[in-house]
Formats: structure tokens, sequence, C-alpha cells
């Protein structure tokens, strides 16, 4: 068990995933300092309205883009290995927390799920008009570096993280990717009725 620093963010950080992130606030100033000061890791855990959840993830500061005279920085970070709350603890402006590391209990990928994934990947990224090359994951847990290269709802990153089954992440990331595929091609539908004036042209 670990006293780790804690960032409650609106969003959730998933393993090899990186993100931009302005610290503004005093307290988180404190933090960030501290951990480039020592080369530490904090916790990024996703706060909404149903508060601060359990499972989160560590967080390393890989950039510092912009510093300001104020103490504001502009740094990027990436994520780490995730953990559990086990209880929050005080003393510090910002909050802290006891924590242990979160490892899953299935963690073999199927290679067919990992390749239905990146499938299922590469044709939301055709449709959205994006560079589909260079998706094929690399690292031990793929279906975290799969989900931080597409934009999902913060429930949905989370229901990923708290997942302790890597083939269990893989087929719901499949279902996802594949229900934005749809909505992709339903819209690129509507648009190419919608720039006919509402006739549909029928191919000779």
């Amino acid at each position: 068990m670990d006293e780790i620093g804690l960032f409650p963010l609106g969003m959730v950080l998933l393993p090899t995933e990186r993100v931009p992130l302005h610290i503004f606030e005093d307290r988180y100033k404190e933090l960030i300092g501290e951990c480039l000061e020592r080369a530490e890791e904090f916790g990024v855990v996703l706060a909404d309205d149903d508060g601060i959840r359990d499972v989160g993830t560590r967080a390393a500061v890989v950039a510092v883009l912009e510093e300001f005279d104020d103490g504001r920085l502009n740094v990027v970070v990436e994520g780490r290995e995730r953990f559990r709350i086990v209880g929050l603890t005080d003393g510090r402006t910002f909050r802290t927390a006891d924590v242990e590391p979160l490892d899953d209990l299935d963690p073999e990928p199927d290679d067919d799920a990992v390749a239905t994934a990146v499938a299922s990947l590469r044709r939301v990224a055709e449709l959205a008009g994006s560079e589909a090359e260079g998706i094929d994951p690399v690292t031990p847990i793929p279906s975290f570096e799969l989900a931080a290269r597409v934009e999902l709802e913060p429930q949905l990153k989370q229901g990923l993280l708290e997942s302790r089954s890597e083939p269990e992440r893989l087929q719901r990331l499949a279902g996802l990717l594949d229900g934005a595929a749809e909505a992709l091609r339903t819209r690129a539908e509507r648009a190419k009725i919608a720039s006919g004036n509402g006739h549909i042209k029928l191919r000779d």
C-alpha cells in the first residue's frame, strides 16, 4: 500500500494514454511541483456528480510545455498503473489517499479479440477520415492502448478502467467502436441525402 496525491478530474486517464493538463490551482501546482522535483507519480481519478471514483490511474509528467510567472503549468501526463483507493488521507492542501495496485484477474488477451478490436478501430478511423495506420497495439494490455485512440465518454472509459479482464475489455471496446462506426455511417448517409435535396441518387 502506498500514499499518493490525487488529482480529481472530470475525465478518465487510461494506462498508456497521454493528455495535456493546465495546472492553475495552488494545491495542484504544489502537487505537480513536488512530483516534478521528486520524479514521483500522482493519481488521476474521475470526479463527477457521483463523487470521486475508487479506481484511478497513476500519472507521470512526461513533458512540461510551458511555465508561467504565477506558477501555472501546461504539462503532458502519461497514464501508468491502475490503483484502487483503500482510504482517503489528509494533512496536505491537495487530496491524498492510501492506494493499492489493481491487477487483472483475467489478464491474457486473445489474439482474435485483439484483431477484432483493431479492425473495429480501423473502420472508425476510416469513416471519420482519420489516419488508420500505426494503430496495432504493442503493449501487454492492448485494450487500453486502443481505447486511448478514440474519444469516449468518461463513464465508458471508467468502466474499461475498472474491468479486471482483458478479454472483457476488448469485447466491450469492439462493441463501442462498432456502435461508433454505425453512427458515422448513418451520419454520412444523411449528409449525402441532404446534399441531394432529400433525393437518394441511384447508381446506374
